[in-house]
Parts: C-alpha cells; structure tokens; sequence
C-alpha cells in the first residue's frame, strides 16, 4: 500500500460558509510525485454553537493515521504574533485556523521522526515554528528582489523560472539536483529575517534570501523550500527528485512505525 501523507488545510471563508481546503496542485504532487495517499488535515474546527468550544486537533490522532505531514503553499500568511512581530497596517492575509495546527505539528513531527516536507507558505511556518523569524515585506528590505509573481500575466508565467538559486555544497538538494546551481519559480512576498536555530541552509537566492533549509538532526526526512517545486514537478529533475525522496521516506517510515511512542494532544 502506498503511504499516506496528511497534507494541512488552508481554512477561509467561501459564499457565507467556512472551506477547509487545498489546491490541486499539491495534492496531485504527492499523490503522483510522492507516490503517496494524500489526506488532507483540516484546520482549527471553529465552534457554531456559542456555547461550545473550537474543536481540538489531537497530534497523536493524526500520526496514527500518517506516514508523513506535506506543507502547502497558501495566500494566507503564519500570523506574526507567533514570531514576536505586530502586523502590518493594513494587516496581511492570515489563517489563523492552519497556524494553530501546522505550528505545533511541525515541532511534533521533527520530534517523532515523521517525514516533513513544506512548500511556500509551508517553509515559513518551519521556520517560526523552530524559532525564527520572517520579513512580512520582503520586497522592501534593502537589497533584496521583489519575489513576487506578476499577477496580470497568465498563471503559467507566474509560475516559470524566474531566478538562479545556488544549493549548498553537500546538501541534500545538491546531491538530488547533482548541480550547484538551480533555475527556480518565485511567488512569494515574504521570507526569512532570522533563520531558526539548528537548521542549514540548504538553498540561497541571488540577492541573500535564504530558499531553503532542512533540520538535519531531527531522526526523519525534512526540508522546506520557499519556491514551488510542486508545479508541474515531472518537468524539473530537481523538483522530481525531492518528490520521489519524500515518499521514499514515508515509505520507509510506514515500515517501521508500528510501536512507536505517541505524542499528547496539543493544548
């Protein structure tokens, strides 16, 4: 059987009702390029009758369900509160609902050993989940490029190759990319300010911005990647390669995960 990865929700508001969803892209990417069962993970359960609580999200539930957790990427942004900073005025879109579940996920999933992978929006949430910090306007701090996409063209040259990333000597990704360099897409308005404690860089832009980190003491498989190696991921070696490693290692996982400790609920 193939392994199930339990992929996060974005949550938001759709026609006067509450959707827990996520694009397609990524569930095809794991499904496809993982070779793996995608089971989306809804966020915080938010509570319509007034005199009942948000339902919790148990840990130990998910990760008996799971081989791995995917990231996505999302319009939304990890709230700055859970990093020190105050939002900007006008205030960022934000998703509360995936902060208060992908957050301590992460933290749990390094811990367990459970593959990890994050993309996007996904790679930040790593990072201020391990303790570091994020630039909401990337694009307007001193030397570095404007990252995002241009939104009036065609979604297919938002998401073509925009920049250079030179990968770490050493690294997994130059191992998997068997090159020092990678030509990659770029979406993304925001980016890390202080990288987290105990992680390596993995990936570096042009201008500094930091593309890519791993934990590479956590017992599992783990990486986190600020572009969108989930587009049309069987036309990019790289972008193959990190999808094929990420299932082989949920696979691996599932093999041996019967009678491991389990973890408390959060909260």
């Amino acid at each position: 059987m193939r392994p199930v990865i339990g992929v996060i929700s974005d949550v938001k508001a759709s026609g006067g009702h509450v959707v827990h969803g996520v694009t397609e892209k990524y569930i095809y990417a794991v499904a496809r390029g993982a070779q793996a069962m995608p089971v989306l993970i809804p966020g915080t359960i938010s509570a319509v009758d007034a005199d009942m609580a948000p339902e919790r999200v148990v840990i130990e539930e998910i990760f008996d369900l799971v081989d791995g957790i995917f990231l996505p990427g999302s319009p939304s942004n990890v709230g700055p509160q859970h990093y020190g900073d105050a939002a900007y005025d006008p205030p960022l879109p934000a998703d509360p609902h995936r902060d208060d579940i992908s957050l301590p996920l992460i933290r749990a999933a390094l811990e367990r050993g459970v593959p990890l992978f994050g993309v996007c929006r996904g790679f930040q949430e790593m990072n201020v989940a391990l303790g570091g910090t994020l630039y909401q306007k990337l694009y307007e701090q001193a030397g570095r490029f404007d990252h995002r996409e241009d939104s009036t063209k065609d979604i297919d040259t938002q998401y073509g190759p925009a920049h250079d990333v030179a990968l770490e000597p050493g690294g997994l990704l130059a191992g998997i990319a068997g090159a020092s360099t990678w030509r990659v897409n770029s979406l993304h308005g925001q980016g890390v300010a202080k990288l987290a404690p105990g992680v390596a860089v993995e990936a570096r832009a042009e201008d500094g911005t930091i593309e890519a980190f791993r934990v590479p003491d956590a017992a599992g498989f783990n990486m986190a990647i600020q572009w969108h190696p989930e587009w049309r991921f069987w036309q990019d070696r790289l972008s193959t390669g990190i999808f094929t490693a990420f299932g082989a290692a949920a696979r691996l996982y599932a093999e041996g995960r019967s009678g491991k400790p389990k973890l408390k609920a959060v909260g």
